[in-house]
């Protein structure tokens, strides 16, 4: 048997909501079909958007959006997203299939998407391929209420009121596809660009993101952070107030990636195995924040992370377009856990991505809509938004696995308490076929009520349009309370969360 061990009245840290954030690139079906269908759509939409998309991504209280990129971001001209829709001009986007972008979705659409959701913006901007005028004027246009050239533009444009921006992120991916830069000529690139990201309103200050590594390159992060830090007032810390780090799940390595579907029980392990990876550089990568950052003023921003497979068959390998199992579910709840583990560094993460690519909490064809596994995870997972860490460990965990390179613990958890003293407990059963007995004690805390989610079901479990929920969230009510512990058997391949109060 597996003991968890509770401890609600040592605190740790604020699990930030913005860690529960999401990605949007301008890449396949994400943006057009997924999200942005137009307003002369048959399907049921307002001022264009997905009605159900916008219901179902409410539901799981989707906490902030990232846009327009990714790749995308370094070679889009903002301004070519602005103004009456039969004007915009049209780019091929080369990231991404070569397709014909017709900038029908710009940054008046995109802060519409965000006033649907309720959610924070989190705009990328263009370093790579753009200007510092080009920024500047950017976020002239979004932000500045006065009179200014940008400002009269957006009202011309149909906007009196400038909107929230509250994450800028200055360039993407700087190290690859965003220029193939050196960290020193970045970090000094950033310097001078977000020097001109104005602060138009003290009381709703933009976050800066610098560009950070590419999962283990500690070198950038280091090289970075020397850079910007030097000749920099110490109350600044290095002019940002993110640092970024992206990371994604290639079961087979960057070249194969391996199947969505079709993976037996060793390649079930090594994918666990590869996204419990992130602790490792969260701790790594901290580390060495930790030498400029004492105070962790700057927080890590793990903008991009999930599982990226060989794109499903017959479908435009530049559209990253994949299904999404079991497996992924569990890639998420032991990602968000992990997370939540170490909200003390990590301030924001956005899942790849929303709608349509990569590890989707919402796949789309037509007029139909799917929730994916990863979607239940993140309903399950949402108690946690703005709620306190609280010391939680296991005992009795075994190591299980296929191959010693790969193994994986048997049980996997985090916990947090909110504002009315409810605990969530979230905890992932990363075995194949085991069944796991838990008992959860707590420390100086009466258990007085006790509700409960499972998702469950066999590791290439996955929802299709024909058959929409064949996985989905479920009540859990197999479990007993007795003494103040709660004791249950967790099935194999599954994620389970408790309400305590």
């Amino acid at each position: 048997m597996t003991k968890l061990v509770i401890n609600p009245s040592k605190k740790q840290s604020k699990i930030n909501k913005e860690i529960y954030g999401h990605f949007s690139e301008h890449l396949g079906r994400c943006i057009y079909e997924g999200i942005y269908v137009g307003e002369d759509s048959q399907i049921p939409n307002k001022n264009g958007m997905r009605t159900d998309v916008v219901e179902a991504l409410k539901h799981i209280r989707i906490p902030v959006l990232r846009w327009p990129g990714g790749c995308f971001a370094d070679e889009y001209h903002w301004k070519d997203g602005i103004g009456p829709k039969e004007t915009r001009k049209k780019m091929i986007n080369t990231h991404w299939g070569g397709v014909v972008e017709d900038n029908s979705f710009g940054t008046h659409e995109f802060f519409e998407l965000c006033e649907q959701l309720g959610c924070e913006a989190y705009v990328n901007g263009n370093l790579g391929s753009g200007t510092v005028q080009e920024m500047s004027e950017w976020v002239e246009y979004i932000t500045f209420e006065g009179v200014s050239p940008m400002a009269d533009l957006r009202k011309k444009n149909g906007h009196e009121k400038p909107w929230k921006l509250d994450f800028f992120g200055v360039g993407n991916e700087n190290w690859g596809c965003g220029g193939n830069m050196n960290p020193d000529f970045y970090a000094n690139e950033y310097r001078r660009y977000q020097t001109y990201v104005r602060n138009y309103h003290p009381d709703h200050p933009i976050h800066k993101v610098c560009c950070g590594a590419n999962v283990d390159d500690y070198e950038w992060t280091f090289e970075v952070l020397k850079t910007t830090h030097n000749h920099c007032l110490k109350e600044l810390h290095g002019n940002m107030d993110g640092l970024s780090l992206h990371y994604y799940v290639h079961p087979e390595g960057w070249e194969i990636k391996g199947s969505a579907t079709d993976f037996d029980d060793k390649v079930w392990y090594k994918s666990l195995n590869k996204a419990l990876f992130m602790e490792t550089l969260i701790e790594r990568h901290g580390h060495i924040m930790d030498e400029y950052d004492p105070e962790k003023k700057i927080g890590m921003i793990v903008d991009e992370w999930g599982a990226w497979y060989t794109v499903e068959p017959g479908t435009n390998p530049g559209f990253l377009y994949q299904q999404n199992t079991m497996r992924d579910a569990l890639i998420a709840g032991i990602t968000l856990n992990i997370f939540n583990k170490h909200s003390d560094r990590v301030k924001m993460a956005n899942l790849a991505q929303i709608v349509n690519v990569l590890q989707s909490v919402i796949l789309t064809d037509g007029a139909d809509m799917i929730l994916t596994p990863t979607y239940h995870v993140f309903d399950m997972y949402k108690y946690h938004q703005d709620a306190d860490l609280v010391e939680s460990y296991l005992d009795g965990v075994e190591t299980i696995g296929e191959e010693e390179e790969y193994m994986v613990p048997s049980l996997q958890e985090s916990v947090s308490i909110d504002k009315e003293g409810i605990l969530t407990i979230t905890l992932n059963n990363l075995s194949v076929d085991k069944d796991e007995p838990v008992e959860i004690s707590f420390a100086e805390c009466q258990t007085k009520e006790v509700t409960a989610a499972i998702l469950n079901n066999e590791m290439h479990a996955y929802n299709t349009f024909e058959d929409p929920d064949k996985v989905h969230e479920e009540v859990f009510s197999n479990y007993t309370v007795e003494n103040g512990m709660i004791r249950f058997t967790m099935p194999a391949s599954s994620v389970v969360q408790f309400r305590v109060r």
